[in-house]
């Protein structure tokens, strides 16, 4: 990732950190720029305001997918490593990301007109789970069943449907330990069995 994506979401990352600690009301970006390290300068390269920080979601989940992937053994299962990828983003939204911002910028991609930046389909996060599909299918850990397109958009609707009840939800339970429990039930059809079956 190029210094000035870093730069940019890193005060994305801290702003959210900061929304989900002190609330977006209380938080000033005099408290974004000290938190992140960064100065007024760089804060309004990137952001006109503090609510330009509202659409930066995807952003910081790019990253967030860009910095885990980057850990991940290249030998691991591909099917694994699209499970690991969402625990990991969704560990990350339940600790850092205030359930009622969640709420309100999932409904707006719901009714808004135009460009919705959780569906841009040259975000990392698309590239990623498409690469990730291609790569399960050659080694036949997911399923040849089905284009690679078709299972990465089915990855993206299990993770959206489980975010969006968790939204719904009013976060009342654990969001790390749900998706533990309902992504490999959603998603696990498409996973192929070592005797090369695919999974019930």
């Amino acid at each position: 990732m190029a210094k000035g994506n870093n730069t940019k979401t890193k005060i994305a990352r801290v702003a959210w950190k900061l929304f989900h600690e002190k609330g977006y009301d209380e938080t000033t970006i005099d408290d974004i720029i000290q938190e992140s390290g960064t100065s007024k300068g760089s804060f309004y390269h990137y952001y006109s305001g503090k609510d330009d920080l509202l659409v930066s979601l995807s952003e910081i989940f790019d990253a967030k997918y860009e910095e885990v992937i980057q850990t991940l053994d290249p030998e691991m299962n591909s099917f694994d490593k699209l499970l690991y990828l969402c625990y990991s983003v969704h560990d990350l939204i339940a600790d850092e990301i205030p359930i009622g911002l969640l709420s309100s910028l999932y409904s707006s991609q719901v009714v808004k007109k135009g460009d919705k930046h959780l569906l841009n389909q040259n975000r990392f996060y698309y590239k990623m789970i498409n690469q990730l599909v291609d790569e399960g299918q050659r080694r036949g850990q997911i399923t040849r069943d089905m284009p690679y397109y078709e299972i990465a958009h089915l990855y993206a609707l299990c993770e959206r449907a489980i975010i969006y009840d968790y939204c719904i939800s009013d976060g009342e339970y654990s969001l790390g330990e749900y998706t533990r429990r309902t992504m490999p039930l959603i998603f696990g059809s498409v996973q192929v069995k070592a005797d090369g079956e695919k999974k019930d």
